[in-house]
């Protein structure tokens, strides 16, 4: 075997060759380790939004979205006394009353974007047990309650959303009352406000549905008859798992989409690469048929080529995952129904790792095959 020194070495013959192939597996590694990222997040993001123990009653027809759906009034207050299984605390039962609207928002100062505005009422946070207030307090007549992370989906400073600031919706200014979080939720990037608010705002009488939370989640088919029974109102009922699995297929497209552009991107690097070490390693053949010569052979010679390119590209990677730490970690990325916050997870890492190594194998084999491929008596008359 050739030391290892030997393609340390190598590496340093020509500093601008080795700059170009860090860098692109740099490059390449970091894109991959942002779209493993954000796929990852938007799954997690998803999954944790949607409770078992949740049942949402929708109109029949609006299964694949809350805010087309109507339901009746009266539903939530029949639902509530039928249905048994419902949580209940103080003599209070887990059934919430909402509305679902998208809408333009404007904060002061500031371009108008879209945001998801959830009318609700005090019980809300018994069928929401995750959502808790950071500052403030619910929102009266006039006033909203902020997700924390609502500033990433409105693109404003945070500091812009804090209790005691204005916004705009539909020309009317409403007081923020308060911040709440709901960890790894869509939840964090909405807008609430009292039920009676938003009614006036998005001119209807009817809710967009009205969500239940059981004790048991066994309990589902007690909901489930209900809707079959009451054909008055209309009604389907859904598990909130499965209404979030729904949206999360719905989105897997868009997540596809970003795979093909970093595939896209990783196999130019590849050849991008190839033809970078096509070049270095065409003026080694009589170098490597010297040392044939001397006893080593080609296999030994060809596991030398690859180390030096996995050097290189390891090193990439390696530089791509501490960048990585300080861009991805923590750092939130809006889409349409909320924002994703961003980890370096122990499996972005392994992909990243994972790329780095194909990079520096699969972009070495051409190259080093091709060097080792002339006969030896060719390869040492070759200039």
């Amino acid at each position: 075997m050739l030391p290892f020194t030997y393609a340390v070495r190598n590496l340093f013959r020509s500093k601008m060759r080795l700059l170009q192939t860090v860098g692109g597996s740099f490059l390449v590694v970091l894109l991959v380790m942002t779209a493993v990222s954000i796929n990852e997040g938007m799954t997690r993001m998803l999954s944790a939004s949607g409770s078992v123990h949740n049942v949402i009653l929708v109109g029949t027809g609006s299964e694949e979205s809350i805010q087309r759906s109507e339901v009746p009034e009266k539903s939530a207050g029949i639902a509530g006394a039928v249905i048994s299984g419902i949580s209940e605390e103080l003599g209070v039962r887990a059934v919430s009353s909402e509305i679902q609207h998208m809408s333009y928002v404007t904060v002061t100062g500031n371009n108008r974007a879209q945001a998801l505005l959830r009318g609700v009422t005090p019980v809300s946070f018994r069928t929401h047990p995750e959502v808790r207030l950071l500052s403030g307090g619910f929102p009266a007549s006039g006033q909203v309650m902020v997700g924390r992370l609502a500033w990433r989906k409105l693109n404003v400073p945070s500091h812009n959303l804090e209790p005691g600031q204005t916004l705009e919706i539909d020309d009317l200014k409403f007081s923020i009352s308060g911040v709440f979080a709901a960890p790894g939720t869509v939840m964090e990037s909405e807008i609430w406000m009292p039920l009676s608010d938003l009614r006036v705002l998005a001119k209807r009488d009817s809710l967009s549905c009205v969500v239940l939370r059981l004790e048991d989640p066994e309990d589902f088919s007690e909901a489930e008859l209900f809707t079959k029974q009451r054909l008055d109102l209309e009604l389907n009922a859904l598990r909130e798992s499965e209404y979030y699995a729904h949206i999360t297929a719905f989105f897997r497209p868009v997540r596809g989409m970003i795979w093909v552009t970093v595939i896209l991107i990783a196999v130019g690097a590849v050849f991008g690469g190839v033809n970078t070490l096509y070049a270095a390693f065409a003026s080694r053949v009589r170098e490597m048929a010297t040392l044939q010569a001397i006893g080593f052979g080609r296999t030994t010679l060809l596991f030398s080529l690859i180390q030096e390119s996995l050097l290189a590209c390891l090193t990439g990677t390696l530089l791509a995952s501490f960048i990585a730490l300080f861009l991805l970690e923590g750092k939130t990325v809006p889409f349409s129904i909320g924002a994703v916050v961003l980890e370096v997870s122990p499996l972005v890492s392994f992909v990243g790792i994972l790329t780095g190594f194909l990079l520096g194998v699969l972009g070495a084999l051409p190259p080093a095959i091709r060097c080792l491929k002339p006969l030896l008596g060719t390869a040492l008359r070759s200039s």
